[in-house]
């Protein structure tokens, strides 16, 4: 008796959870939501999210609490978001750095395999190659024939090796056969600000932050590092129209949720979150920030999306070896 209980109790269990997973759906959601962002208040994941969150919010009456959870990456986050419990009230804002990670670093899931996608927040802002305004250089041009001349003689500032600025660092010294030195700091964001700070020469840095700093004649930006020009900002080239071919690098904020969340449920958010970022009300304040929203946003186009910046990033990551590591000035 009690191995035929042992037997059939779990098939119970099963049968029970897949009873009561539609009702779940049907109520949802009828308590407080949580949303894990992998990074710090401000940065260019977390504040797609609040937004969002707000918008959904107002939207929908739902109670959307943001968790900030930094460290690692985004894995610290990640890895918390991959083990709650697949019922719709746990949700992960993932990023570029999703795609990257694991081509640097022990990550502790799969990034896509192990998320159910919900759709895309937003894509962008790109990278943008800014140098010190007081420098001489006028172009792209004129800098990599100085690096040339001058192995090691720039520095540019990155936020460590597993990073979209790191990356094109290392692309660019890849094809214009240039020695310029990546100086890890803790994001794009203080790396732009020390090109302005004269502590370091340069950095590919996202557009949001780069901007700013230019307007005020701080920095100069040579090139997007990107297959278009951005709207905001339409007399800064391309690298590809500069001869730097297949510098792509945008990020994108995407929101997911553990794998196993009943499929009703994904919709209900996929359809709610489209609500949100076609609006006008999301859509202006994220091109201020040179961030698209995609018209085909389902969890199938997020899912694909990441699939190709992984074998990208593989491709990147095989290219060259990160640039040399100083240490920051400070």
């Amino acid at each position: 008796m009690m191995r035929r209980l042992r037997t059939v109790l779990p098939l119970v269990a099963v049968v029970l959870v897949a009873a009561l997973s539609p009702a779940s759906a049907q109520n949802y959601p009828n308590r407080p939501i949580t949303m894990i962002v992998p990074f710090a208040t401000g940065g260019l994941t977390d504040v797609p999210a609040r937004i969002l969150a707000a918008l959904l919010q107002e939207r929908t009456g739902a109670t959307i609490v943001i968790e900030n959870k930094p460290g690692g990456s985004g894995t610290v986050g990640g890895a918390i978001a991959v083990r709650a419990a697949p019922d719709g009230y746990t949700l992960f804002a993932n990023s570029i750095a999703d795609v990257q990670n694991v081509h640097f670093m022990p990550v502790p899931y799969n990034a896509i395999d192990d998320f159910a996608m919900i759709g895309m927040i937003v894509e962008g802002p790109p990278l943008v190659l800014i140098i010190d305004a007081g420098l001489p250089y006028k172009s792209l041009a004129d800098m990599v024939a100085d690096a040339r001349a001058n192995p090691k003689k720039l520095s540019f500032g990155t936020s460590g090796p597993a990073t979209s600025p790191a990356l094109a660092l290392a692309q660019l010294n890849a094809l214009a056969k240039t020695d310029i030195v990546g100086v890890p700091y803790r994001g794009s964001g203080e790396a732009a600000r020390n090109v302005a700070g004269g502590g370091i020469q340069g950095a590919f840095a996202f557009y949001a932050q780069a901007k700013p700093l230019a307007d005020d004649n701080k920095v100069r930006a040579l090139a997007v590092a990107a297959p278009r020009r951005v709207a905001g900002w339409p007399t800064v080239p391309t690298m590809a129209e500069l001869g730097y071919a297949n510098f792509d690098y945008n990020g994108f904020v995407g929101l997911a949720a553990p794998l196993h969340t009943p499929a009703p449920i994904i919709a209900w958010l996929n359809k709610e979150l489209n609500a949100v970022v076609q609006s006008e009300a999301f859509r202006s304040r994220m091109e201020a920030l040179g961030m698209t929203v995609p018209a085909n946003n389902t969890p199938e186009y997020l899912a694909d999306y990441m699939r190709r910046e992984n074998a990208r990033t593989a491709a990147l990551a095989a290219l060259s070896a990160p640039p040399p590591i100083a240490t920051p000035q400070r």
